[in-house]
């Protein structure tokens, strides 16, 4: 299910504060290249919980 697209406007990613994109696999930084998951409908916005994304 995707996020809505005002809460996308407001969410940066919270280790450099570049913009999230959403993806199937999560919401991807362009800037810092990590990825945070989404799980059950909701962001997790941990650093220790993003993977780096190449």
């Amino acid at each position: 299910m995707p996020l809505e697209p005002r809460l996308l406007e407001i969410l940066c990613c919270p280790a450099c504060h570049g913009e999230l994109v959403e993806r199937a696999e999560g919401l991807h930084c362009q800037v810092c290249r990590l990825c945070y998951p989404i799980e059950d409908g909701i962001p997790v916005m941990l650093v220790d919980q993003a993977r780096r994304v190449d």
